[in-house]
């Protein structure tokens, strides 16, 4: 899928570190499990760190060494170690479980956005839920439809400024947490000795249920992956970029969480510090020092340009991961189509749609904290789920190492120790993952719909899996899925159930003096840019442009 330009341009392994960093972990990584388990966190991370990140981050070099002149990430690496049906599995789970998390940066943009202009995180008073979730659905619109302007030079810029800004304010709120205790400044959690570090009740379900929200945070280095051959050397530079990912990862999750205990009470934690708790951060330390709202607002302008690294990055690279390298008999043609641009113009098309669900079934519940923390757990269970691939096809790789080229960079040089790795890491991430179903930070009322959700999403995307090469099948038979008539029945019906949980209990109060008016106005011109919607496709079906 590469341009002779771009085979020309090599990016230096760094730059493909910082571009793989703004996927892995950020600040607000820190932040969404330090709300979890307060000051315990920090012994998880350290636990993590040399039992699953270093161990994760290897393994991820050793594939991308391996297979350094294939273009599909896990995609290609499934396929070379398991056949073309898994390959084709690994890449659609791989791609849609990343869709959960493209929405949540969206919504970060909204949030970071609501900061500059109000100066405050009370978002709710602001807008209600409808309006959050419609920014946030133009914000990713906007960007997606953009994406063909996003060239891998331009990628670079926005993840290098990204990444090193990020990073950069990480490390400031470090050394001026230094800075504070030295000058005797007090500390907001009480004891903070060793025994608060540690975990009271290790084995207890409610502490291993929130495992999965690191895992999340950790993981995202295979997306790097794609880019291997804008390297000069891939097979020995790739394995650079990972350990410098695994490095800064470690000083950000261990530092971070230790002066986030300094500023925050970890035994009594705000309901949205999950949503905020970053912002919060640098409002707390800038007033500290004298310096009023200036870290805030510097903060949340590198935030977003975090944000809109990561949609970049996020948005390329699973792309290209799904469709580099997957076999075109398994997906509708309409999939497989590529415009003048060398994009998927029409997997475009569905990301747009899944997203638009996503954001529709968390018009559910009641706040907009609700639905960031919602959207927080899923992407504890699904993104470890996605991962299992990865670990499947490194036990696969070693199982069967004499069929393999013997890469540049090898991780445990044994097949049969390097095998039992893999199978750690694969078991491991599938209990944390299926722990990851039961919401960690929900109160009585919302507990029962975000446990809901958190089985209806996964489901929805394996049937949704399995139903692309019936569809495949279909038009190879028939030659189309499925008639105009059957897509338009197909249409309203998904149209209807999308208003309906999106205006489940909203209130735009457009017309208050109409009771529910507004709710029907709104069912109303959505269902009818709907049915617009399908009237002009199934018009276009009868020319012979049919699915």
């Amino acid at each position: 899928m590469q341009t002779e330009n771009e085979k020309s341009h090599y990016i230096p392994w760094f730059i493909i570190g910082l571009m793989d960093f703004v996927t892995v972990i950020g600040f607000d990584d820190i932040i969404y499990n330090f709300r979890n388990q307060g000051l315990v966190a920090l012994f998880t991370w350290v636990l993590m760190t040399f039992f699953y990140v270093i161990p994760y981050n290897l393994i991820v070099a050793h594939m991308g060494s391996t297979f350094s002149e294939e273009g599909g990430g896990i995609t290609s690496w499934m396929r070379q170690t398991n056949g073309d049906t898994v390959g084709y599995f690994a890449g659609w789970f791989y791609w849609i479980t990343e869709l959960p998390y493209v929405v949540d940066v969206a919504n970060s943009v909204i949030i970071s956005a609501g900061w500059i202009l109000n100066g405050d995180g009370n978002i709710q008073s602001h807008m209600g839920n409808a309006w959050f979730g419609i920014l946030s659905a133009f914000v990713f619109v906007v960007f997606i439809w953009l994406e063909h302007l996003f060239k891998n030079k331009s990628l670079e810029v926005m993840s290098t400024i990204g990444g090193i800004a990020m990073f950069g304010m990480t490390v400031l709120f470090v050394i001026m947490t230094f800075v504070g205790l030295k000058q005797g400044r007090a500390i907001a959690t009480h004891p903070f000795n060793l025994q608060a570090f540690m975990p009271k009740h290790f084995w207890s379900f409610r502490f291993l249920s929130t495992f999965g929200l690191f895992v999340f945070a950790m993981n995202g280095s295979e997306m790097a992956a794609p880019y291997t051959g804008n390297m000069k050397n891939p097979s020995r530079d790739f394995p650079k970029a990972l350990k410098m990912i695994a490095i800064m990862t470690m000083f950000l999750t261990l530092f971070g969480t230790f002066s986030l205990g300094v500023y925050f009470n970890a035994h009594n934690l705000p309901n949205d510090l999950k949503m905020n708790g970053n912002y919060y951060a640098f409002q707390l330390i800038g007033h500290q020092f004298g310096l009023g709202n200036i870290l805030l607002y510097t903060f949340t302008v590198t935030q977003l340009l975090y944000d809109l690294a990561q949609l970049a990055i996020l948005l390329d690279g699973s792309t290209r991961i799904f469709l580099a390298d997957v076999n075109k008999r398994f997906l509708p043609k309409q999939l497989t189509k590529i415009n003048a641009d060398g994009l998927p113009i029409n997997g475009y098309w569905l990301t747009t749609a899944i997203c638009g669900i996503i954001m529709a079934l968390g018009g559910l519940l009641p706040k907009i904290n609700d639905i960031f923390n919602w959207l927080l757990d899923l992407n504890g269970i699904v993104s470890p789920f996605a991962t299992c691939f990865l670990f499947w096809s490194f036990m696969m790789l070693r199982r069967h190492a004499k069929d393999f080229p013997t890469p540049d960079y090898t991780y445990i040089k044994s097949d049969r120790a390097g095998f039992l790795v893999g199978l750690w890491m694969f078991s491991v991430t599938f209990i944390l993952a299926v722990m990851g179903f039961f919401p960690t930070d929900s109160d009585p009322k919302t507990f029962i719909t975000m446990l809901s959700l958190n089985f209806a999403v996964p489901a929805g995307m394996i049937i949704l899996g399995f139903m692309m090469p019936w569809l495949a099948k279909r038009q190879q038979t028939n030659g189309v899925a499925f008639g105009p008539r059957a897509w338009q029945v197909i249409t309203v019906l998904l149209a209807i159930g999308l208003m309906a949980a999106t205006t489940y209990g909203i209130n735009f109060r457009l017309f208050p003096h109409i009771v529910g008016g507004e709710k029907v106005l709104l069912i109303v011109l959505a269902d009818a840019v709907m049915l617009g919607l399908t009237l002009l496709v199934t018009r276009h079906g009868r020319k012979g442009i049919t699915a």
